[in-house]
């Protein structure tokens, strides 16, 4: 190689000396056959990288960016999850769609972590023996849930789902939903005193549409309120399960041009 002036350039000489592998070999060794010292350099090791994982935790509120149109579960839809926690739906249904086009063609646009940031504990799920349901929420009337739950096989010729026409037969609990709210507010969901004191008054209302609301849609926005199981004289575990899967999905607008353009800067994914 040359400049202009035809004057030779000349590397650097690389480095006549060999690196010292067997020193290198010996450390290792030295290290490797110490128990104490392998011990005292794992316990560093793993206390260091501890350290720069978890203390930041404890400067920050939370790790989960909200999105808007995110609210806690009224009464009812909170009935519902404790009804599909029960009966073990998570087993065969997934509430996660991921960012993968198969996906987000079949299921909708891919889940937000802030969606599941009041689930205690989530509904993620691990597999999948029925479709995703993390946005099913308006997909089906009502009357196709309550079929489907009663008889699975008569809307989905090819379903294993078990059935639980019981649910339309039990009335619903709802002695124990002031309580229930409120170990849940202990947990973070930011439920006030009065969603505590109207709890029972407030699952009874949103399955009744001949109830006065009140302030209940202004607690809850976006809150359905109908009679879910077609049985306007009482209010059963299946209104619950039925308001809970109608909600699904439905809190935040991902499909108008405004909430593409915003989430896709989201960071609480």
């Amino acid at each position: 190689m040359s400049t202009e002036n035809n004057e030779p350039i000349m590397a650097r000489p690389l480095s006549q000396e060999p690196p010292d592998v067997a020193a290198t070999v010996r450390g290792h060794a030295r290290l490797e056959r110490n128990v104490t010292l392998l011990g005292i350099a794992t316990l560093l090791v793993v206390a260091v990288g501890g350290l720069v994982e978890i203390a930041p935790l404890f400067w920050i509120d939370t790790t989960i960016e909200k999105v808007q149109g995110i609210r806690p579960y009224t009464p009812l839809e909170q009935a519902g999850r404790d009804i599909f926690v029960r009966e073990g739906c998570y087993s065969c249904h997934s509430q996660m769609i991921r960012p993968f086009r198969d996906e987000v063609e079949r299921y909708g646009h891919y889940s937000l972590a802030a969606e599941s940031m009041y689930d205690h504990p989530f509904q993620w799920g691990s597999e999948r023996t029925g479709p995703d349901l993390a946005r099913v929420g308006g997909r089906y009337s009502d009357e196709w849930h309550v079929q489907h739950m009663t008889d699975p096989q008569s809307v989905v010729p090819q379903s294993i789902m078990p059935k639980y026409g019981f649910l339309r037969d039990t009335d619903l609990a709802t002695s124990e939903m002031a309580d229930k709210l409120r170990a849940l507010r202990r947990v973070g969901v930011p439920y006030t005193d009065r969603d505590i004191g109207e709890a029972m008054a407030d699952a009874i209302l949103q399955a009744d549409p001949e109830q006065d609301a009140g302030d209940f849609a202004k607690r809850y926005p976006k809150a359905q309120i109908r009679d879910y199981d077609g049985q306007a004289d009482r209010v059963t575990e299946m209104d619950a399960l039925v308001a809970y899967l109608q909600v699904l999905g439905t809190m935040v607008d991902v499909n108008s041009a405004a909430a593409q353009e915003k989430l896709a800067t989201e960071k609480g994914r």
